[in-house]
């Protein structure tokens, strides 16, 4: 019966369009789909209508909803631009926090960017090394995380060189590659300490020199803590409901959580211009959100495309910004939209192929591909997103500024959580950041991809939670080391005052 009604259908369009090719186009797939194919069917049916009609078939309207009890509003960032926010204050026991909790850290770096491209980081803080290597406060199972320490800030004596990522940059000239090696660690060979006794060629001058040094105080964040907020933010095509279980954990621990909708995705309104999706615009929105609902002390957590989001606001509000977390975000390159990419077609294209889409999104974002992945990608609205927004928001991905300077420029404690499966984003791509950030810890899952804290949904909010309760060891006060300093200083009356004293000690041994 299902191919008897394509064969109909196919019938239909070749009498109304007249055409030759869109016959064996038609018989094609009356042929190849099946029956859990026959959506895209129509989608393909309802793409060839918007291309002869000339009419949008994929106009989006904010969803509406009838639960304002739940945490649910919308906050109009420009007039007509309205994003739907989930904002969940929980009742719970205020306690103020006591002054001089936690530790501070000493933020210094020296970066050099040279002209061919190479980038030049020397660390000169003392104690991130070993603040970095403390940031255990649980333990996890050893066969489903694996830890990656690539961030080693406390040894600056020799500079620490990173090479660059793109193959034009390791072949920029020979003045970089010695510099790699010796910052690697390797030996240098005999016939190279001869040919470094020969007279010395001119020194590079940099192109650009940023140094960075200020103190930064990093203290526990609890859900009891009244100025402690968290900031959800979601990627291409996704809505706020991928955060669900983190939402739900976090709040019933106390904690203020806020997450958005971009413009086009989820309830939030959809705008039909371009211009409306690029990564300034939504970037904006972020900004507006974030002094709408900012507390003291926040914590960003992004996904994908929304950790840019969440670096820009790291970037623009360093005092506010007191932790963050990148969950597959990516390496810390600039954002450019590719020429040669599926997106570019034009917007009936690709309504006719989002069936095709989201099967290809379930296969490259998720782990497995069973029935509670595709509940979870349908109910969670992980990618539901119109084609026209789609194709303006990959078109839109143009941010210059977000180079690797930019992101190690970041003094704030970084938490780089990936899943191992995820096709999206290489492993690679988060170690290169976890090199370039000062303070990085890289946390890898095993059995999760690239919607990570769907598929693993426990393992995420526990290292979520652990990040967010780690501080850094304060540092005992060097009142010890003076006191026998004064001790010496001491007139002769004083000396014979404190004799007794150290003549107690040695009674109480013998007793």
């Amino acid at each position: 019966m299902i191919h008897v009604a394509l064969t109909h259908i196919a019938a239909c369009v070749y009498m109304c369009m007249s055409s030759c090719s869109l016959v064996f186009l038609c018989v094609f797939l009356c042929n190849c789909i099946s029956f859990r194919l026959a959506a895209m069917l129509t989608s393909f049916l309802e793409g060839l209508f918007c291309c002869f009609t000339s009419k949008s078939t994929n106009i989006v309207v904010p969803v509406e909803t009838s639960e304002p009890a739940d945490g649910y509003e919308f906050v109009e960032v420009k007039p007509g631009r309205i994003l739907r926010v989930r904002h969940i204050i929980p009742d719970r026991p205020v306690v103020e926090e006591p002054t001089g909790l936690g530790g501070s850290v000493s933020c210094k770096r020296k970066i050099t960017v040279y002209r061919n491209g190479q980038l030049f980081i020397e660390n000169l803080g003392d104690r991130a090394s070993a603040e970095l290597k403390s940031c255990q406060n649980g333990e996890t199972e050893p066969n489903s995380t694996v830890e990656v320490e690539l961030t080693d800030c406390g040894k600056s004596s020799p500079p620490v060189s990173i090479p660059e990522v793109r193959s034009d940059s390791v072949a920029a000239g020979n003045n970089g590659a010695p510099e790699t090696a010796a910052a690697a660690g390797e030996a240098p060979a005999p016939e190279q300490n001869d040919q470094s006794q020969q007279p010395r060629k001119r020194r590079r001058k940099p192109k650009r020199t940023v140094v960075i040094d200020c103190e930064r105080k990093i203290s526990a964040c609890k859900g009891t803590h009244p100025d402690v907020a968290l900031f959800f933010i979601h990627g291409v095509g996704g809505s706020l409901d991928i955060w669900g279980s983190q939402l739900d954990f976090f709040s019933r621990l106390g904690y203020e959580v806020i997450a958005p909708d971009l413009a086009g995705h989820g309830a939030s309104s959809a705008p039909q211009i371009p211009a409306a999706y690029t990564f300034y615009a939504l970037a904006e929105d972020m900004r507006i959100i974030f002094k709408r609902y900012a507390r003291k002390r926040n914590i960003l957590i992004g996904h994908s495309y929304g950790v840019s989001f969440c670096t820009f606001l790291a970037h623009e509000y360093p005092e506010q910004i007191h932790k963050m977390v990148m969950i597959n975000g990516g390496g810390p390159t600039a954002l450019e939209p590719s020429l040669c990419s599926i997106f570019n077609l034009p917007t009936c294209v690709l309504h006719c192929l989002s069936p095709l889409l989201a099967w290809c999104f379930l296969k490259a974002g998720f782990a497995r591909q069973g029935a509670r992945e595709k509940q979870l990608l349908r109910e969670n609205n992980a990618f539901n997103v119109s084609s026209f927004v789609l194709r303006a928001m990959m078109s839109g991905q143009y941010w210059p500024e977000g180079d690797e300077v930019y992101h190690a420029e970041l003094t704030v404690p970084i938490l780089l959580v990936h899943g191992m499966h995820d096709k999206f984003v290489p492993v690679e791509e988060d170690q290169r950041m976890a090199e370039i950030l000062l303070m990085a810890f890289l946390k890898v899952l095993e059995d999760g991809s690239h919607m990570v804290m769907m598929e693993c949904p426990d393992a995420v909010n526990t290292l979520l939670h652990e990040f967010l309760l780690w501080e850094p060891p304060t540092l005992p006060a060097p009142k010890s080391k003076t006191r026998p300093e004064t001790a010496k200083a001491r007139t002769d009356n004083a000396k014979a005052v404190s004799e007794p004293a150290k003549a107690r000690p040695a009674t109480a041994k013998q007793t």
